[in-house]
C-alpha cells in the first residue's frame, strides 16, 4: 500500500516511527483492561479513576512540554519523550497496587500528550504549511494500520490468556517507544524556534483558538462512541451478533487506513477545511441516525444497519480529522507550534475521559432519542467551528490569506 507512505524521505522517516509505536499501542489498547484486572488484581472502578486521573493530568502537562518543543528543539523532545513514555509503560510490568499503578499512568499519559505535541512541532518543521495535512493523512493512516496488527498481536495474548502472555504484550508496547526514539534520531533535526513577545503560555489566553479547541473536542466523541459507545450498544440493545463489535472496528481501521490520505487532499486552507468539518457533521448525524435504526430490530436488519452506520462514521472521521488538522495548525502562530498543539491535542483526553460518561448516558439510557441528540450535537459542533474559524483568523497578525466559509 504504497499510498500510506508520505513521499519524502524526512516525512518517510516520521511514518516509519508512527508505525514503530502504534504497533505496541494496538496490543495495549487491546489488552491492557484484563491485564490490570486479571494480572495486577485492581478493581475496575479503581482502574477507571486512575486513568481519569492520568489523562487529566497528561492534559494539563502536555502545553508546556509543547512550549519546552518549541524552545529546546522538536526533535531532542521528542525522543526523550519517547523514551519516558517506554519507560513508563515498562513501569506497568512490576505494578502490584493502585498507588504505584496511579503514578505510572500519570508519566504514561504525560509522556504520550508531550510526546504527540513535540512530534507535530518537529512535522511543522520540516514540512511545508501547504503540506501538513497531506502528510498527516499518510501519518494517520500509518497509525491504523499499525493498530491494526498491533490488535492482531493483542488478540494472540488473550487468546493464550496467560500471564507471561499479557506481560509479553508490554513488553512489545515499551520496546516500540524505544524503536520510536531511536527512528526519530534519523529525522533532521529542527532548530529551536526564537523566542515570541507575549505570555508564555499565550496559548491559553487565546480565546478563539480555545473555542475552536473546545468545538473540535465535542467532534472527537467519536474516538469513545466506537472503542466504547457502540460495543456496549451492540451488546446491550440491539440483537446482533457480538463479533460485530471487533469487525465493525476493523472496517473503521482498515477504511481509515486506505482512504484517508484521498479525504485529506481536498483540504488545501482553512476555508475548505471549515467545509470539510461541515460535511463531517452531517455525516455524523446520518449515522447517529442509521445506529438508531438497529434497536429492536431482527439480527440481519440491525447487522445491516450497523455496518452502515459505521461506513458513515468512517467518513465523518476522516473528514474531521483532515479539516481540524488544517485549523489546529493553520491558527497556530509561527514560533507556538508545539505549545499550540499540546493545546489542541488536550481535546483527544478531554474526549477519551469525559466521553464515555456521556456517551453511556445518552445511548443506554436514552436509546434511540440518544442517538439522535449526539448527532444533532455533531452537527452544531461542526457547523460552528466555521464561524469560529474566522474569528480566529481575524485575530492573527498575519491573517490566512484564504478567507473562511
Amino acid at each position: 500500500m504504497p499510498n500510506m507512505l508520505p513521499p519524502s524521505r524526512p516525512q518517510r522517516t516520521l511514518a516509519v516511527a508512527q508505525l514503530s509505536n502504534s504497533l505496541g499501542d494496538g496490543a495495549y489498547y487491546v489488552t491492557s483492561a484484563l491485564y490490570f484486572t486479571h494480572v495486577v488484581g485492581l478493581a475496575p472502578a479503581r482502574i477507571g479513576l486512575g486513568l481519569t486521573v492520568a489523562w487529566a493530568v497528561g492534559s494539563v502537562v502536555g502545553v508546556p512540554l509543547g512550549r519546552i518543543a518549541d524552545r529546546r528543539g522538536p526533535r531532542g523532545t521528542a525522543v526523550l519523550l519517547a523514551l519516558a513514555t517506554g519507560a513508563a509503560v515498562a513501569s506497568f510490568l512490576v505494578v502490584r497496587d493502585f498507588l504505584p499503578f496511579l503514578v505510572a499512568a500519570c508519566l504514561y499519559a504525560t509522556a504520550q500528550s508531550g510526546l504527540a505535541a513535540a512530534r507535530q512541532a518537529l512535522l511543522a518543521g520540516l514540512v511545508a504549511e501547504e503540506e501538513r495535512t497531506a502528510v498527516l493523512a499518510h501519518l494517520q493512516s500509518t497509525l491504523n494500520a499499525g493498530l491494526a496488527v498491533g490488535a492482531a498481536l493483542g488478540g494472540l495474548a488473550l487468546s493464550a490468556g496467560s500471564r507471561p502472555a499479557y506481560l509479553g504484550v508490554f513488553a512489545i508496547d515499551a520496546l516500540s517507544f524505544l524503536l520510536c526514539a531511536l527512528v526519530l534520531l534519523r529525522v533532521p533535526a529542527v532548530a529551536p524556534a526564537p523566542a515570541v513577545r507575549g505570555a508564555r503560555l499565550e496559548v491559553l489566553r487565546d480565546r478563539p483558538y480555545a473555542v475552536i479547541t473546545l468545538l473540535n473536542t465535542v467532534l472527537l466523541l467519536r474516538m469513545p462512541l466506537l472503542s466504547l459507545g457502540l460495543p456496549l450498544w451492540i451488546t446491550e440493545c440491539t440483537d446482533a451478533p457480538e463479533w460485530l463489535v471487533s469487525a465493525l472496528f476493523m472496517l473503521n481501521t482498515g477504511a481509515v487506513m486506505l482512504f484517508q490520505v484521498r479525504t485529506a487532499r481536498s483540504v488545501t486552507g482553512l476555508a475548505t477545511a471549515a467545509r470539510a468539518i461541515r460535511r463531517s457533521g452531517a455525516f455524523a448525524l446520518t449515522a447517529c441516525g442509521v445506529f438508531a435504526l438497529s434497536a429492536g430490530s431482527p439480527p440481519r436488519v440491525a447487522v445491516t444497519a450497523l455496518v452502515g452506520g459505521s461506513v458513515l462514521l468512517a467518513a465523518a472521521e476522516m473528514l474531521q480529522s483532515a479539516g481540524s488538522w488544517q485549523l489546529g495548525f493553520g491558527l497556530a502562530p509561527a514560533g507556538r507550534i508545539g505549545e499550540y498543539q499540546g493545546f489542541f491535542g488536550s481535546g483527544v483526553t478531554v474526549a477519551r475521559t469525559l466521553g464515555p460518561l456521556l456517551l453511556t448516558a445518552l445511548l443506554v439510557g436514552m436509546g434511540a432519542l440518544g442517538w439522535l441528540l449526539l448527532g444533532g450535537l455533531f452537527l452544531v459542533a461542526s457547523y460552528a467551528l466555521g464561524p469560529v474559524a474566522r474569528w480566529a483568523a481575524g485575530t492573527r497578525q498575519e491573517p490566512a490569506p484564504v478567507s473562511v466559509v
